[in-house]
């Protein structure tokens, strides 16, 4: 594996810190992270290069330049990425770029219609986070999602749809004849129609503590950010092909991967469960629920469970009738 070109400076507890770094996740804009409060000699570069302050977080690139506590739209600059588009009025504005929008998007620019895609993230959607994908039409072997989204990319690209990324619509409202989008960074544009295709958000669970430490022991994508818990034990929640899936992954990296299933049964498809249930470096544990998350220091130490009893008809919330720790 090469090594990263971005260097990100900083301490678990720094709100700037997670937001840099789930920028960089979100973009699968691989990374170097040191916690300057681990690392002294990581401690002492940013103090030099920062006057004797210790600001943080402050990123080195591979050429050589610093962003010290830059904006989304500042490191968004600074990788290429487009931020403006380059008309303000187009025949469709498509709001999404994972699988659906830029198929819609491809197909409409194939006759001859005007295109716009406004992507808040990496185009290519939660698709694109993905390790490999083995149900996708046409492709026998699987293939990689950040392959699959790429070639999405370039299709659409083909056929002269545009695409802007790392831009979140702040308003959407008609005018007259026209539907007019607005971004978070002022800008507007208009079109005949629009085509919403925003996906989805990762599931939150709702425990104690989750909020708390998002970004410094509780992550959302395994390919973005379980290269930093190499060989060391991780939990997985989840019993569905997600859940299975990132364990998957996990396994080449992590000592163990624990998978924490509600219910008494896995929700994945068959080939991958049966993966799953024989595979010597992952314990399933199921009618498991997450009560809390705990850490110090700004980082998670421990994942509390207990046991989830079966939802009372039309409830979808277990109770917990006692805790472990896991």
């Amino acid at each position: 594996m090469t090594q990263p070109d971005i260097t990100v400076y900083g301490a678990y507890w720094c709100p700037d810190c997670r937001r840099s770094k789930q920028f960089l996740g979100e973009h699968q804009i691989a990374y170097r992270w040191v916690d300057i409060e681990q690392d002294k000699a990581g401690e002492a570069y940013v103090l030099a290069k920062n006057g004797g302050k210790r600001i943080i977080p402050t990123i080195e690139f591979a050429d050589g330049l610093l962003l010290v506590e830059p904006s989304n739209a500042a490191l968004a600059t600074k990788l290429g990425l487009k931020m403006t588009a380059e008309r303000g009025h187009y025949d469709l504005i498509v709001v999404g770029g994972g699988p659906a929008g830029l198929t819609g998007a491809l197909y409409a620019a194939r006759e001859g219609i005007a295109t716009l895609v406004i992507e808040r993230a990496a185009l290519g959607g939660q698709a694109a986070a993905t390790e490999r994908l083995d149900n996708m039409s046409g492709f026998a072997e699987g293939i990689e999602g950040a392959r699959f989204a790429d070639q999405l990319r370039q299709q659409a690209a083909r056929f002269g749809v545009e695409m802007l990324q790392a831009q979140d619509v702040a308003d959407v409202h008609s005018h007259d004849n026209y539907h007019c989008v607005g971004t978070a960074d002022g800008s507007e544009y208009s079109a005949r129609a629009l085509l919403l295709t925003t996906g989805s958000r990762y599931r939150r669970l709702g425990a104690p503590g989750e909020n708390d430490f998002i970004g410094a022991g509780v992550h959302f994508c395994a390919t973005c950010d379980g290269p930093f818990y190499r060989g060391l034990p991780v939990a997985v929640i989840g019993g569905g092909n997600s859940a299975a899936e990132e364990s998957l992954f996990l396994v080449s990296l992590a000592e163990k991967v624990t998978l924490l299933v509600r219910g008494d049964q896995l929700k994945a498809s068959q080939v991958i469960q049966e993966k799953v249930l024989r595979h010597p470096k992952i314990e399933v544990r199921f009618n498991t629920e997450v009560v809390r998350f705990d850490g110090a220091g700004g980082k998670l130490k421990a994942v509390t469970s207990g046991t989830a009893r079966a939802p009372a008809p039309r409830s979808s919330t277990p109770r917990v009738s006692s805790s472990s720790s896991a």
